[in-house]
């Protein structure tokens, strides 16, 4: 099969659907790899943690796993070499994110050096990687999606920095939307779930009350396999057509 040049890689055009999320070693990443893998995707997925990523992405078919961290520019042109060697990219998600400095605290009590950490895996290694993988997203006909959080939207006492990097992922997504009218692209809060960034928010307390990662799912599904207007939408609110159920 003859290939097609990109970056002086010969790079040869896949008849599957590639498919970069990134955090996918834990919860809701993690449910995303495994759904887009059962439906025959192929995947590209990264972890900081090397062990985990190898064990969450294990036996899963068509996942590549990558370790490394995304606000690491040299890890996010490894990516990047990864999704091109297949010469397409269908969906971007951005999921990989931090809450920053734990314990949570009020913003009286932060200073502008608790900020990087947040910023750059929340908002500045997604940006980054939305701007290099725009071309191939359009041409592809594909799907940009952030995964935000109501914190973006609401004020809770503790978590101030990791909501305004929300709203900021929020803005520069659905800018990027409207400057490219081609392109689909969402945020979405999918809810409190039940995953380890959720707990270390609250350390000690029980929250097996919250829902698991793949729960939300099928809401999500309907994004890339009936695409709808670009926007920012709450995962339950997600249509879920018969289609997108399984």
């Amino acid at each position: 099969m003859p290939g097609i040049f990109l970056n002086d890689k010969e790079t040869h055009v896949s008849d599957t659907k590639v498919a970069l999320i990134t955090g996918g070693s834990s919860g809701l990443g993690r449910a995303l790899v495994a759904a887009l893998s059962a439906e025959g995707w192929r995947v590209i997925t990264n972890g900081r943690r090397e062990a985990q990523l190898m064990v969450a992405t294990a036996g899963l078919p068509g996942v590549e796993g990558v370790p490394g961290d995304v606000t690491d520019h040299v890890h996010r042109e490894q990516l990047v070499a990864t999704v091109r060697a297949h010469g397409r990219l269908d969906l971007l998600v951005n999921n990989a994110s931090t809450l920053g400095p734990i314990p949570l605290l009020p913003l009286a009590q932060r200073t502008v050096d608790d900020l990087p950490e947040v910023w750059r895996t929340n908002v500045g290694a997604p940006f980054a990687l939305a701007v290099e993988f725009l071309p191939d997203l359009l041409a592809s006909n594909g799907v940009l999606l952030s995964i935000s959080s109501d914190a973006a939207v609401e004020h809770y006492d503790g978590w101030g920095l990791y909501g305004a990097a929300k709203a900021a992922l929020d803005h520069l997504t659905l800018t990027i939307a409207a400057e490219n009218p081609g392109l689909h692209a969402y945020v979405v809060d999918p809810g409190d779930l039940r995953t380890p960034m959720h707990q270390a928010a609250f350390p000690g307390e029980d929250i097996s009350d919250r829902p698991e990662p793949v729960s939300v799912i099928p809401h999500l599904r309907t994004l890339w396999r009936r695409p709808l207007a670009s926007g920012r939408y709450r995962a339950a609110d997600l249509p879920v057509t018969e289609e997108a159920a399984v």
